[in-house]
């Protein structure tokens, strides 16, 4: 499918059946499951892979390389992170980006940072957490870095 419009840019994007979204926001070249929902000023790039029956709420920023689960919700303002600045600056070159994959059955809270990481089915990410390593174990996380609170 390709659109475009004055508020939103939507490009090559493979849909699953009954998803809905919320202009404006721009996704392009990525993936959504059956029963999606994406809300407003919410961008998706390229490669990305979304699952069924998710939740992405507004303002939230899904870069290349993140693969998300079934199931999940994605907060407010949810920002994920392919490019950690080794090198103290951007790394200019898309091969040194990293992936991140969240499992099934997460919940992201509005504002959290995601960097690139796994995280495991049923994991529950506070608001403004900022994840920084792996997540192994089923559990409520919060804090930057974020740390298991409460499993």
């Amino acid at each position: 499918m390709r659109y475009q419009s004055t508020i939103s840019i939507i490009r090559d994007v493979v849909f699953g059946h009954n998803v809905k979204l919320v202009e404006p926001c721009n996704l392009y070249e990525c993936t959504l499951g059956d029963d999606c929902f994406v809300g407003p000023f919410t961008e998706i790039q390229k490669g990305v892979i979304i699952g069924d029956r998710c939740k992405i709420q507004s303002h939230s920023f899904i870069c290349t390389l993140v693969t998300i689960g079934n199931d999940c919700f994605i907060g407010h303002g949810v920002m994920f992170v392919n490019d950690t600045f080794e090198n103290g600056k951007p790394a200019g070159d898309q091969n040194l980006w990293k992936p991140t994959a969240v499992g099934n059955h997460v919940s992201i809270g509005s504002n959290a940072t995601i960097l690139p990481v796994s995280i495991c089915d049923h994991a529950v990410i506070g608001a403004g957490a900022v994840v920084t390593k792996d997540i192994t174990q089923p559990g409520k996380y919060a804090g930057n870095p974020a740390r298991l609170i409460n499993n």
